[in-house]
């Protein structure tokens, strides 16, 4: 059987991040179950625009403003070849892929964005896109099967009018840390790691590290990743007083992602909306507990609030619960360890596996 997963970016894309982990686990490992896959994504200059890597074929072509066109003319047009099956990624937008195939449609979505359209898009073109994935794709989709990777994905889909008994729910899975010992400093750190976009809200961990430096001076905040909002979050580290003790270190490779996760005292996902939160797992295969907003969706089950890590609902909290964490390194070891184990109860394996028994069915 040839798999389409039509998705907006891969992983080597500098903007790409957990959504895109879970698509080409997913892909890999329909592959090794004898099936031919192909990612549709948009180009970008870290990678060909044709390869093929872990059994998957990677067609990468058009921008992130124009993807969505390039992928359903494509598709109408036989570009990827037969196709028996497609997985239509749903972030925020669908390809409309409903329209271009005659054949079997999957809708995976990671979370519903209710909440990013008017802080990403303020204004008319938010409002368009709220529209388009509230009312359009839920009509347009009637007849398809969903995969959410959270009961609370699952919960947003169900108000939108989707069916509860067509969607069903596959979790992400988890990585061992890998083996090795990581040099770990003396200091306290605490680390974001994720795409550098408003509704990440990596201001909040930068007030959080400025509060908590007025008892713990030499307490430092590792960002991970990239993204356009880069430049502000630099000039807020700066109006706030403490650029010096913020590194921003951009798209890294696994082996470094893992060293500075490994260092952390404490990591933060301020994050307004999250279907999962795949690097709460990633953080707590080191030990290192995350606190993150209940309001975010997903974090509730990814988070074992008090065993894990700790929910909060508001900044002032996000603050205090960090705090609380540098104060009694106790406690802090105790959610460590509750991280771990979360994290180890959860594998790619059978992510793959679900995933597949849905495409069966």
């Amino acid at each position: 059987m040839h798999i389409l997963f039509c998705n907006w970016r891969d992983t080597r894309n500098p903007e790409g991040g957990g959504s895109e982990r879970y698509v080409e686990t997913v892909a890999a490992g329909l592959a090794r179950r004898g099936h031919q896959v192909t990612i549709a994504c948009a180009e970008h200059a870290n990678a060909l625009r044709e390869e093929v890597h872990d059994g998957v074929r990677f067609v990468r072509r058009g921008s992130k403003m124009d993807i969505y066109l390039r992928t359903f003319g494509r598709l109408l047009l036989g570009r990827y070849g037969p196709v028996d099956l497609v997985v239509d990624v749903q972030n925020g937008l669908p390809f409309f892929t409903r329209l271009a195939t005659r054949r079997p449609v999957v809708v995976l979505v990671h979370h519903v964005h209710r909440e990013q359209w008017p802080v990403v898009y303020p204004g008319l073109i938010g409002r368009i896109g709220w529209w388009i994935e509230s009312r359009v794709a839920p009509r347009l989709y009637r007849r398809s099967r969903y995969v959410a990777v959270s009961a609370a994905t699952r919960s947003e889909l169900v108000e939108l009018g989707i069916a509860p008994d067509r969607i069903s729910v596959v979790h992400n899975g988890n990585d061992p840390a890998p083996s090795g010992r990581f040099e770990v400093d003396g200091g306290q750190r605490l680390v974001v790691l994720g795409r550098l976009v408003p509704h990440k809200q990596v201001e909040h961990a930068i007030d959080a590290l400025a509060s908590v430096r007025a008892t713990h001076p030499d307490t430092h905040l590792d960002i991970i990743g990239d993204g356009w909002w880069e430049p502000q979050l630099r000039s807020y580290a700066a109006e706030a007083g403490v650029s010096g003790a913020v590194t921003f270190h951009g798209f890294v490779p696994d082996d470094v992602k893992h060293r500075l996760l490994a260092q952390a005292s404490v990591m933060l996902l301020p994050s307004l909306k999250e279907g999962w939160g795949i690097v709460i797992g990633e953080a707590g295969s080191h030990r290192v507990p995350t606190v993150a907003y209940e309001s975010a969706g997903g974090t509730t089950e990814s988070i074992d609030h008090k065993s894990s890590g700790l929910l909060v609902h508001t900044p002032e909290e996000l603050t205090r619960a960090t705090q609380d964490l540098l104060d009694d390194p106790e406690w802090r070891a105790h959610l460590g360890e509750g991280a771990l184990r979360k994290s180890q109860s959860y594998s790619w394996d059978e992510t793959v596996s679900q995933f597949a028994s849905v495409l069966d069915a």
